[in-house]
């Protein structure tokens, strides 16, 4: 189990802070949610945040743009430090060569899917992934409720893995809390995007990361 937390959720004018406290607490991964204003409703980082990041943690970076175009943006995010780069198949007509040309780039491809996308969107490609994410909320803004049907999606996926013999790690992103967690996890997930939980609620990010693994066993 790897818990991600996602800094749409953090205090945009303490990053580098909120950052340090996630990393001391025990996070693998730190989600980088990277929306245009155009494939979402929403507008928020760009190649420059995540190379002023970079320095900052000793954590992988997992980064998820949500952007239109999203080939004329895999460069900038590689060379700014990404680890991952997670593309929706959604975002464009060429996702095969979206996903050859981010590890074209020395970085990790993931392919992600909507709530409404079926799984028959990316079934060619997984053998080409690193990761594979699902999304259980619809995609744009943090803090919204966790969509149950989507745990289907995730055992189908953890089935495909099964099968075929392929090594993709299984993300799930939104609404993941100690109440939800559990039925992705046994489901077949691996990472774990957390924001909103992890960040906004009463507990420290260290005590709110550890609620998400002992929900998750």
């Amino acid at each position: 189990m790897k818990i991600a937390p996602s800094i749409l959720s953090a205090d945009f004018a303490h990053l580098a802070r909120d950052i340090q406290t996630v990393q001391q607490g025990g996070a693998d991964l730190l989600h980088i949610d990277v929306m245009d204003g155009h494939f979402v409703p929403n507008l928020t980082f760009g190649p420059a945040v995540v190379a002023a990041i970079r320095p900052v943690t000793s954590l992988p970076l997992d980064v998820h743009m949500m952007v239109d175009d999203p080939e004329a943006w895999i460069p900038a995010f590689a060379k700014a430090g990404a680890d991952t780069l997670l593309v929706h198949v959604e975002a464009t007509p060429h996702i095969y060569r979206a996903l050859q040309l981010i590890q074209e780039h020395g970085v990790k491809a993931g392919v992600v899917v909507n709530p409404g996308t079926s799984l028959s969107a990316i079934e060619e490609v997984l053998p080409l992934v690193d990761q594979v994410l699902v999304m259980t909320v619809n995609p744009g803004f943090g803090g919204q409720a966790f969509l149950p049907a989507m745990a289907q999606k995730v055992a189908q996926l953890a089935r495909w893995r099964s099968e075929r013999g392929l090594a993709f790690k299984i993300e799930v992103d939104g609404g993941i809390t100690d109440q939800t967690i559990g039925t992705v996890a046994a489901a077949g997930a691996d990472i774990f995007v957390a924001g909103s939980y992890v960040f906004a609620k009463g507990d420290s990010p260290a005590k709110q990361m550890a609620k998400l693994r002992a929900a998750g066993q």
